[in-house]
Formats: C-alpha cells, structure tokens, sequence
C-alpha cells in the first residue's frame, strides 16, 4: 500500500494536506466519473501556457454541463498558492472538477454544487537518454467512446490502451480508428512528411491538446510546414519522423514503433532534425509563456 504524501492540496475551499483530504462515496465522479479534469505544467514555479488550459476547461465543462465553479482569476490564485507550498520549481498542476455529490442516478441532478480538486506533484520530465534516443511505441485500435474532445475523468479507456504499451515496456500506445490515426492513450501524435508535420484533425475523437496550437506556432517560428489532415496508419507506418506531445513530455521522438525502426536512410530509428528544431523551440517558448 502507498503511503499518501501530505503536501498541500485544494478541496472545495479548503486547503489541507493530501493524505487528509476526503470526499464523499456518493461523489459523481467516483460513482460516474463524472466529472473533468486539466493538467498545467509549471516551470520555475510559473505556470505554462495557464490561458490555453482554461479555455480548455471551459470548454470540457461546457460540453458536460458543469458550470465552472471559479474565474480565471480565482483559479490563478489557488494554483499559485499550490506552487508555492511545493519545493519543486518544476511541477505540474492537477485539477478536476466533478459535476457533485448526489444520490446515484444517471440523470444529472440540478442545483448541486461541484466537487474541486487540485494538486500540484514534481514534474517528471522524459530523460536525457529518451531524447537523445527517442522512445518505443505500439499500435493498436482505438477502442474508446466517441467523445474524446472532452478531457473527462471517465479515462478506462485511455488506462488500458496505455497498459499495452506498458506490457511490451513501451512508452505509448499509438491509436487508430477506421484506419487513420488519432492519438495516443495520454498525448497527441505528429508525424513528419517531407519536412513537414502533419496532425490529425479536429474532432470529437481527438482531443484537443494544449500543444495543438503551440506546435502550430513554433512550426511558423521555424519555417516549417503545418498540415491537420486523416492521417491513413499507412503514412504513420511510412513516416520520415515520429513525435508525441503533452504536457510531461513536452515534444518526444517516436524511434522505435511495433518493433520496427521509425524513418529512413541515416536516420532510420534515430530522433530527426524535424524534432530538434521543435525541441530547442518548445525550450525557448517556456521561458517567454509562462506566467
């Protein structure tokens, strides 16, 4: 059994330690996983890219019918006050709100106030030896609901796709759905065509990562070319480069997928140049978006 630490975490206005913190059985989101959740990381004690993840919030609120419990002034303040009670300077912040405490009934129940939870726990950031040599993934079909644009706490789904990768000690399971990619169990997938990264778009079965618009722009800082588009397995199969991106690990080459080297020529199965350049750009972006 793990034992629980006692830093300092947020529950429905009350600041108290982790391992003290308590909420009721009939919780929606432990009888539903009703409920939706961010992930916003912080560097230097400075929260990266904070606006993105709130506009994100809103949304997967919004598509569930949960009114947002706070402003973005207030949740501002309530993950500064976690920052600063954590001796990491590089952290990452967790918050989840659930639709409440009710008896259980599918229908959702009107006028009841919403469970919030935040905490803050060290960031863990890929290793140098992940970047320099890139990391394995496996494929497999995407067998999750329908509405993968919504950041929702009900994440079965994406706990056993990742399981996969984790049984062949891979670092990601790689998704497909009718064919075309959509994106791995915990964070979206690039491929690299010619120079040029390609994305799936935006949809109901892809959600919409924080890096989405970030890799957007580092990809115009650098010159190169940006597509969202139905990625056939076939081309990911067949790429030049392979990347993952989110929150943890920022942007990662895939070099390795079910076993066979990524790319071709020289660079076959070796972290490409495509990558390097939105590496040192995502560096540079950190210390000029965060806040």
């Amino acid at each position: 059994m793990q034992t629980l630490p006692d830093t300092l975490c947020y529950l429905n206005g009350a600041y108290t330690p982790l391992n003290q913190a308590k909420v009721s059985v009939l919780d929606r989101g432990f009888i539903f996983g009703d409920g939706v959740y961010e992930v916003l990381p912080v560097y230097a004690r400075k929260l990266f890219r904070f606006d993105e993840h709130m506009d994100r919030l809103e949304r997967s609120l919004s598509k569930v019918r949960i009114a947002n419990p706070h402003t973005q002034s207030e949740w501002l303040e309530r993950c500064r006050r976690l920052i600063g009670a954590q001796p990491a300077a590089d952290q990452l912040v967790y918050l989840q709100v659930t639709r409440g405490v009710a008896l259980r009934d599918h229908v959702m129940p009107p006028d009841i106030a919403p469970t919030v939870f935040m905490m803050t726990s060290s960031m863990k950031p890929p290793t140098a030896e992940q970047r320099h040599h890139g990391v394995a993934c496996v494929t497999a079909r995407d067998f999750r609901w329908e509405r993968g644009d919504i950041k929702s706490i009900s994440l079965l789904g994406n706990v056993l796709a990742r399981q996969i990768s984790a049984d062949h000690g891979a670092a990601e399971t790689v998704m497909f759905r009718d064919g075309l990619l959509t994106e791995g169990s915990g964070s979206n997938v690039w491929v690299v065509h010619e120079g040029a990264v390609l994305g799936p778009p935006k949809s109901e079965h892809v959600l919409e990562g924080i890096r989405y618009d970030l890799i957007s722009e580092l990809c115009e800082e650098e010159g190169i070319a940006y597509n969202l588009r139905p990625i056939p397995e076939t081309e990911v199969l067949a790429a030049d480069e392979l990347m993952l991106s989110s929150a943890t690990k920022e942007v990662l080459p895939i070099t390795m997928l079910d076993g066979a080297p990524v790319g071709h020529g020289a660079l076959r199965g070796k972290p490409g140049p495509v990558y390097a350049r939105l590496h040192e750009a995502y560096q540079r972006a950190k210390a000029m978006q965060s806040i």
